[in-house]
């Protein structure tokens, strides 16, 4: 395989606890090619969630390193990390995370405006459009079904067209229903932007249409 996208070399992460330092992750090497799908899957607490993380720069490595499109995630600072993600990242989370004074247009033409981007507003429509929602757009989250609230915020996540898409639990929170349409929804979002998906998920359907799946257990790969 010739592209990496993402490599992470004996990643570590290790966490203050009320009983003193707790090991997330305890030394994880791998690799993601550019247009890969992965899935992360094993059993809750087994660092999957903060693996993915590490790999937006969400959460610092405590050793190790992570590297993203050949830059050292390890070695930038906050605003470093911010900028980068915010041009090169997309992150859908379980729990949707959306302005709740801000309509779902302006959910997902605020990232859009940050990274200076000049027809924001006609961008986020269209991604709006792709979701399905075009006519939710002067909506607010609270007006918005769960299966909205999460199109929503994968609209807003791929309008900046971001070379890796990260997804934690992106149908944890929704019926089997909405689940099948924001997993197809997700894959067709890959497609269009020709983007690199990792995901965290507990659905075995959702982690059988990956390219690769990577088991974790008690914070080492499987």
């Amino acid at each position: 395989m010739g592209d990496t996208i993402l490599a992470l070399k004996d990643a570590r992460l290790t966490l203050a606890g009320n009983a003193g330092p707790v090991e997330i992750l305890k030394g994880i090497s791998l690799e993601v090619e550019r247009g890969e799908t992965l899935g992360l899957v094993g059993p809750s607490g087994s660092g999957k969630s903060s693996l993915l993380m590490l790999m937006g720069g969400l959460e610092r490595a405590t050793g190790g390193t992570v590297t993203a499109l050949g830059h050292d995630l390890t070695a930038m600072d906050e605003d470093g990390l911010a900028r980068f993600r915010r041009g090169n990242m997309g992150v859908v989370f379980q729990s949707f995370h959306l302005i709740p004074t801000m309509t779902a247009l302006e959910n997902v033409a605020v990232p859009l405006e940050l990274a200076g981007v000049r027809d924001a507003y006609e961008r986020a429509q269209a991604e709006l459009k792709a979701v399905g929602l075009a006519f939710r757009a002067d909506h607010y989250p609270s007006q918005l079904s769960g299966g909205e609230q999460q199109r929503v915020a994968l609209a807003r996540a791929a309008a900046p067209r971001p070379a890796i898409l990260l997804a934690d639990e992106p149908t944890g929170n929704l019926d089997g229903v909405n689940g099948q349409a924001i997993m197809d929804l997700l894959f067709a979002l890959r497609d269009r932007h020709g983007a690199t998906l990792i995901m965290v998920t507990h659905a075995p359907e959702l982690a059988q249409r990956c390219d690769r799946i990577v088991r974790l257990a008690d914070g080492r790969i499987a």
